[in-house]
């Protein structure tokens, strides 16, 4: 049996993985579901964002040892995910291949929130959805750590590991895109022209 330290403690290795089970099971009954969420919004796919999370707290299980009793745990969690997410969408990317008829022509698949809907809400939701697609990941993840996970500023910094200047400016700056995305939506002057878009 081996022996390992744990704090100023030694305890046998059997013991010291079932501290760290126990503990991850409880930061994934805390966290999990906020994980996923920001998974889903980053990646846009449910079936991703599952296999992601599960990704992302086996990593958090690893690095239990590593973890700074002093850091505050949301922040690390949603870095170990966000970076978990910048790796999947580089593979997806990688695998993508363009889907092409025998003429040569690239098939359109209609998407959540496509044209074909007649709802404004629908649509709103898709104009919200194309300009968060066009932010830079970054901005994106500092976005949705802001608005949908309520995530303060410091914490979204050290999440991000960049300052606290920098995502008050590219939060800013993301807010501004989705403002303006919505304001030539709202410009546009009826819903038949909208669709066309």
């Amino acid at each position: 049996m081996a022996i390992v330290a744990l704090g100023n403690r030694f305890v046998s290795e059997d013991a010291a993985s079932a501290r760290d089970s126990a503990r991850i099971e409880a930061l994934y009954a805390e966290h999990g579901a906020r994980i996923h969420r920001f998974l889903r919004d980053l990646l846009d796919d449910t079936a991703l964002a599952a296999d992601a999370t599960q990704e992302t707290f086996v990593r958090a299980y690893k690095r239990l040892s590593d973890l700074d009793p002093a850091l505050r745990v949301a922040p690390w969690l949603f870095g170990i995910a966000r970076n978990v997410a910048l790796e999947t969408r580089r593979s997806r990317f990688r695998a993508r291949r363009l889907v092409v008829d025998g003429a040569g022509q690239e098939l359109q698949v209609a998407g959540p929130g496509s044209p074909e809907t007649d709802y404004l809400g629908q649509e709103a939701l898709h104009i919200v959805r194309l300009a968060l697609a066009k932010l830079t990941e970054e901005r994106r993840a500092m976005l949705l750590l802001r608005l949908d996970h309520g995530l303060p500023y410091e914490d979204i910094a050290e999440t991000m590991g960049c300052s606290l200047a920098k995502v008050k400016v590219e939060i800013f700056r993301a807010r501004e895109t989705l403002r303006e995305a919505m304001a030539a939506y709202e410009r546009t002057p009826n819903t038949k022209e909208r669709t066309r878009r």
